[in-house]
């Protein structure tokens, strides 16, 4: 259980290292879609790594099998996880995330099998 914790918090840790790299980088490569700036896409990848951190770190979701997408500020969930509980707290840390403008919550609740 100790090793579950210690990697969730080596990956939360790495995944806001690579944030802050993304973010203190300048290049000219070209924006994902005509209509988003360059600024805009940086912007939502570091919402989305700052999301899957602190899905990561919070002890109250069980967020292994949550994928996070960010485009203009609104972020998508999806996948799948053990119960509506998880499913309302994986929303509330999302909408905690600065940057974060609303979230659309497709989470699936899993399935006892």
């Amino acid at each position: 259980m100790k090793t579950i914790q210690l990697l969730k918090t080596a990956s939360g840790i790495a995944c806001v290292a690579f944030a802050l790299h993304v973010n203190a980088q300048t290049n000219s490569a070209a924006p994902s879609s005509a209509s988003e700036t360059l600024g805009q896409h940086v912007d939502d990848g570091t919402i989305t790594t700052k999301v899957k951190a602190d899905l990561l770190a919070a002890k109250d979701v069980k967020s292994t099998h949550i994928h996070v997408k960010t485009r203009k500020g609104v972020v998508w969930l999806t996948g799948t996880v053990p119960s509506s509980d998880d499913k309302a707290a994986a929303e509330k840390v999302v909408l905690n995330v600065s940057g974060v403008d609303s979230v659309k919550n497709r989470l699936k609740i899993q399935a006892d099998e």
